[in-house]
């Protein structure tokens, strides 16, 4: 619901394609900048606890936005100054969530446990991809980030169901500088960490940037309206879906890096095949495909990340997982750029020639990556 009341407001207020990037762009930088600090805490304190914190502070936040939105407090900077803010509770709420999930179903598990938890975000991405849709519709943005807060809630209220550290949390513990100290001699130590994260970079800038021009094609090369833009980005949840659904059925499979370069390569030919595509079902169509591809190969990198690092150190890796996805406004600027030069096709179009080639080298050029089980 967020991300298409987001995107919607902004190129409302704006009319600006590099606006929509921008502010998609300012949403991610928190996670740049606390990605290794929220790894280093993950490590540190009991995780389904804070996962709690941090929760209700974003739901707090999306309210306070949807309630200044209804009393008129609508300049563009309010919207985009809390949605960073809100970025910077997101990244503690996924670096946490990541490694209590992995914490819960252990090592052999952790590819099904993670596709898992994503299955259940697309699911709940879907039915409020479509709510949103309507709500924009009918009543504004304004209330429909008051509903936002409300989800924030009920997700506050269920996490209280999860009342054990789960079977693989660390029971070590250590000071803030010897975290810090121990990040950099993590890196040093296990350098297919770094690789991975350089990877996970470059699909978050070349791949799901192409997501922050969903509503400029909506509006203008598609046109079909809020509606049409909720139903759009259900139909991207849902590919998500079964890309994450495929990912549950293999197993413990010992092939996990040469599938990830597989599907690097079928995201950017996906992204390719969406710039040419000026129908609505053809665009739907390879929405749906791409964002199979996207959740697929995420999901595959937070579980390579974790399992090739010493278990107390799980926390560390997704801080890492989450400072690579914090790269995304180079991305976003970027694309929102050549959006507003060329126009939102041209721009997912490049988008798709870059991830392409990166999958090709990188496949070519890293055989140890690509040899990872």
């Amino acid at each position: 619901m967020d991300n298409v009341a987001l995107g919607w407001i902004v190129f409302e207020k704006t009319d600006s394609a590099f606006m929509v990037g921008l502010a998609a762009a300012l949403r991610m930088v928190p996670l740049f900048l606390l990605g290794v600090f929220s790894g280093l805490i993950a490590d540190n304190v009991e995780r389904r606890i804070f996962l709690r914190i941090f929760t209700i502070v974003g739901g707090g936040l999306m309210a306070l936005l949807g309630v200044l939105l209804i009393i008129g407090y609508d300049q563009i900077w309010i919207i985009i100054a809390i949605a960073t803010i809100t970025g910077a509770t997101f990244a503690f709420v996924l670096t946490l969530r990541q490694a209590y999930t992995f914490d819960i179903v252990g090592a052999s598990l952790s590819l099904n446990g993670l596709s898992m938890l994503q299955i259940a975000s697309q699911t709940g991405g879907v039915f409020g991809a479509l709510v949103s849709g309507i709500l924009i519709s009918k009543l504004g943005a304004g209330p429909q980030f008051v509903v936002i807060g409300l989800m924030y809630l009920i997700s506050f209220l269920v996490l209280f169901g999860a009342s054990e550290s789960g079977q693989a949390a660390s029971r070590r513990r250590e000071s803030l500088n010897s975290n810090f100290k121990g990040y950099i001699d993590l890196i040093k130590e296990y350098p297919v960490l770094l690789i991975l994260m350089c990877l996970a970079s470059i699909t978050e800038i070349f791949g799901f940037t192409h997501m922050s021009l969903i509503p400029v094609f909506a509006k203008e090369v598609l046109s079909v309206g809020p509606i049409g833009l909720g139903i759009l980005t259900a139909i991207r949840q849902v590919g998500g879906f079964f890309g994450l659904f495929s990912l549950t059925l293999l197993g413990n499979y010992n092939q996990k890096g040469k599938l990830m370069f597989y599907i690097v390569v079928f995201f950017g030919i996906g992204q390719i095949f969406l710039a040419f595509s000026s129908n609505v079902f053809l665009f739907a169509f390879f929405l749906l495909v791409v964002n199979a591809c996207a959740m697929s190969v995420d999901t595959l990198y937070k579980t390579l990340m974790q399992q090739n690092v010493p278990n107390e150190q799980r926390g560390r890796a997704m801080g890492s997982w989450v400072l690579s996805i914090g790269t995304a406004p180079i991305g976003h600027l970027g694309i929102g750029g050549i959006a507003t030069a060329f126009g939102a096709p041209m721009a997912v179009l490049f988008n798709g020639v870059m991830l392409t080639a990166a999958g090709i080298s990188t496949f070519i050029c890293l055989p140890k990556i690509r040899k990872l089980p």
